[in-house]
């Protein structure tokens, strides 16, 4: 299942990580970054998983968002291709460091491709077109996918939106928390059921399901009541990562 795991790989922050990609322009204090990752770590050790913690990586500043610059489930990883130049050395650093964790190591060759784009629905992988993905990354990554018995398909990230994810969750097997923005695009018609985000909380979209519970950002009532209602719930203070863009699926890779 899509939403039960046993491990987790981490980066730490480094001091850098004030110097992330901003949309909005905004830097996040480094201590209280690292409070908010370790508290983040300790929610993950709290439901069961083990967590490898990678040291930060110098040179870096977006390199704790792990999700990526890889794909990870079961004991297998796909090295992507990160779709910005300055991310590039993320994917090369982490191939070395997760040598020793997962059995099956896969490399896309070309193309674009970061994992904030990549949605997991069980066997099937949703991938968003965007700025930061394309069709020929998308199209490679369904090659590596096929061999191991996963399907692939291809919709498009809305246009102004970083990554697919940022609008969309997966809560369960069967169910998807969506924007009404990415609702709109027909995408998930008739193929899911669809939660739609709660007017003015589309910042909360990245929820994280995790073994029976739903990891959600603070901040965001109104997501958490509508959720509360089927799930059990726990709320994660990930503000200064929010000022980079990043959710809370983006911290880990899960498997």
């Amino acid at each position: 299942m899509a939403t039960e795991f046993k491990r987790a790989i981490i980066r730490k922050p480094g001091k850098e990580i004030s110097n992330a990609i901003s949309s909005r322009g905004l830097s996040p204090d480094f201590s209280t970054a690292e409070q908010q990752h370790n508290q983040y770590s300790q929610v993950l050790e709290s439901l069961g998983l083990k967590v490898h913690a990678l040291d930060a990586l110098k040179g870096f500043p977006d390199s704790l968002f792990v999700e990526d610059p890889a794909l990870v489930f079961d004991d297998t990883c796909i090295i992507l291709r990160p779709g910005i130049a300055s991310r590039f050395g993320e994917s090369k650093a982490l191939e070395i460091d997760i040598k020793n964790i997962f059995t099956n190591v896969h490399t896309i060759k070309s193309g674009k491709i970061e994992g904030g784009d990549i949605l997991r629905i069980g066997s099937h992988f949703i991938v968003g077109l965007s700025e930061r993905t394309n069709e020929e990354g998308a199209r490679n990554l369904g090659e590596v996918l096929a061999p191991l018995d996963f399907t692939l398909e291809i919709s498009k990230t809305p246009k102004g939106v970083l990554h697919f994810k940022s609008e969309c969750s997966l809560i369960s097997n069967d169910t998807i928390l969506a924007t009404e923005k990415l609702i709109e695009t027909g995408f998930f018609e008739n193929k899911y059921r669809l939660l739609k985000v709660p007017e003015g909380e589309e910042l909360g979209s990245n929820c994280l399901s995790i073994n029976d519970h739903v990891l959600i950002p603070k901040g965001f009532n109104n997501i958490a009541d509508l959720l509360s209602k089927e799930h059990k719930i726990i709320v994660v203070d990930v503000s200064e990562m929010e000022k980079v863009d990043a959710g809370l699926s983006c911290m880990s890779l899960r498997s």
